[in-house]
């Protein structure tokens, strides 16, 4: 690890100690050359994973856009911010336990249904309403009778 102060590439750990967010470690290091001090993160590196879109198109993997969906599903609802993190933080580790290089969008949209009917009914058919594209009232109400 180069300093960022002198450029020395020697340096020792001091304190080493998970992180806030529980995906990385951050380490406290101490140049040997400078004797300055500083703060490094390390965080488990992932396979990159990619999206297979309806229209075949592929995409790299973006966390975000499953959680704008999420969000969108669950306005005003009664699910708190810490409640979202969680869900998607659940749905991004099941992605990822497939240990797939490609993963279809399809998939991931049923991934996040199945998590999202445990959470909120209203979230769940909202969702699905959009990623399902319902056409009319009754394919929302076989929806919807699917969870009654």
């Amino acid at each position: 690890m180069k300093c960022p102060f002198c450029g020395e590439t020697d340096s020792k750990v001091i304190d080493s100690r998970p992180a806030e967010d529980g995906n990385s470690i951050r380490r406290r290091r101490q140049c040997n050359g400078c004797q300055k001090r500083f703060t490094t993160y390390e965080k488990v590196e992932t396979i990159p994973l990619i999206v297979i879109k309806k229209d075949n198109n592929r995409e790299p993997y973006d966390r975000q856009k499953i959680e704008s969906g999420i969000l969108r599903s669950c306005h005003k609802r009664p699910i708190s911010a810490d409640q979202i993190n969680r869900l998607v933080d659940e749905i991004e580790t099941e992605i990822f336990n497939r240990e797939e290089r490609e993963i279809s969008a399809e998939v991931i949209g049923e991934i996040v249904m199945n998590r999202l009917k445990s959470v909120d009914a209203v979230a769940y058919v909202r969702f699905a309403s959009v990623y399902r594209e319902f056409k009319d009232v009754n394919t929302f109400m076989d929806e919807i009778k699917k969870i009654l």
